[in-house]
């Protein structure tokens, strides 16, 4: 079934380009969103969580799969609604690849503190002194304000030209180092520090000064930084849009037309540190614990990594969102979680965990869902996320 168009029209075009209309939708929707509405008193117990997760899969635009892992230390609860693939009608299961989409920021966060641990790279060192080969225009720019998106960047994936390239063929293989040369000839949106702005460039300049002060590509500085540390085995940068097997299925969900599967539609390597790892339920559910309780580097970087400011993920978490470096807070009727969210194309995803990173969730629909693609059911989904925090932390998964 046809991808909509932002503006919720139909196209007439055949998959891949229909998948391109929404890359945009995908990648460059960037202001916060309205609060969702606080659930039903006590949602918390296995079976009303079950039922909110299928009521999501059978509601109007709903995702053919969900799959939810609730981690409290050692005890693990999986929760999954719908299917993996309609074609064989098989369940997800938590060692099913998936497209992470923008929780991917939060590995390239990983990767930036864990050298700023090691006195690699400062949190005031600027774009000028380790890349002086970007606009002088952008000089100014910290880490710091990369990875809370303070920068003002032009975000590359909002370029005509980029857009243009994608939508005449998603499986277009961009030199993912030179994604910013999109926007090379553009000023900054605004002075540095002076505001937030959600942009996708962001973490494409983070990516790229953390190989230029260390030599290293930045997948194998993912391996030797991230994943090895926090034991995850099936998770990766690849360049392509072949997905590995096992893997969830995603789709566009376009009523009143069947889903369409658009898993291999869109190239990574047009959203490569901003977007493009494919990980599992299960190695998100470690990242995420790792990640939050800050166990790759150390207390000076977990405090300014908790400075927090106004900001929201994109799509918008559960409750109320501020922003932190490459990490956001969501503060719930129920108490706060620290994560990430993303959408791309057949992708929505959540990942959360309390600052001690003792509690988890990870929370993935197998449809892409945000406030311009589908604003309502976005809501819907962020009081089902919300019910499931309010779940972990109280202890009754």
């Amino acid at each position: 079934m046809p991808l909509s168009s932002p503006a919720g029209g139909r196209t007439a075009c055949g998959p891949r380009a229909r998948a391109a209309v929404v890359v945009a939708a995908c990648l460059a929707v960037l202001g916060p969103a309205t609060v969702a509405t606080a659930a039903p008193a006590d949602p918390y117990d296995d079976r009303a969580l079950q039922q909110q997760i299928e009521q999501l899969v059978h509601s109007d635009g709903g995702p053919p799969g969900v799959i939810a892992v609730l981690q409290r230390d050692r005890d693990t609860r999986v929760l999954r609604a719908g299917v993996a693939d309609l074609a064989t009608g098989r369940p997800p299961q938590i060692n099913d690849h998936m497209r992470i989409a923008s929780t991917a920021k939060a590995f390239s966060g990983a990767v930036a503190l864990s050298l700023v641990h090691r006195h690699r790279l400062r949190l005031d060192e600027t774009l000028g002194e380790r890349l002086p080969q970007l606009p002088r225009a952008w000089s100014s720019v910290t880490l710091r304000q990369l990875l809370n998106h303070t920068s003002g960047l032009p975000d590359y994936s909002e370029d005509p030209e980029f857009l243009s390239i994608v939508t005449a063929d998603p499986r277009h293989h961009f030199d993912s180092r030179h994604l910013l040369d999109f926007v090379a000839d553009e000023p900054l949106l605004f002075p540095p520090g002076s505001r937030y702005h959600y942009s996708n460039s962001d973490n494409i300049a983070v990516a790229l000064m953390a190989e230029a002060t260390t030599g290293t590509r930045y997948e194998q500085l993912l391996r030797e930084l991230v994943y090895r540390p926090l034991g995850l085995r099936s998770t990766s940068l690849p360049q392509g849009y072949r997905m590995p097997e096992p893997y969830l299925h995603g789709y566009d969900v376009t009523p009143p037309g069947p889903p369409e599967d658009v898993s291999e539609v869109l190239s990574a390597s047009g959203v490569w540190a901003s977007g493009g790892i494919i990980s599992t339920p299960a190695d998100m559910t470690r990242f995420i614990r790792g990640y939050a309780s800050g166990a790759l580097y150390g207390p000076v970087e977990v405090r300014a990594q908790r400075q927090w400011i106004q900001g929201s993920s994109e799509p918008a978490g559960p409750g109320r969102n501020s922003a932190g470096l490459a990490i956001f807070r969501y503060e719930t009727r129920c108490g706060e979680v620290l994560g990430h969210t993303g959408n791309f194309p057949g992708y929505t995803q959540l990942i959360a965990a309390t600052p001690d990173g003792r509690r988890s969730l990870t929370f993935s629909v197998t449809t892409q869902i945000n406030r311009t693609v589908a604003p309502a059911l976005l809501e819907r989904l962020r009081a089902v996320q919300e019910n499931y925090v309010c779940a972990l932390l109280r202890g009754r998964h």
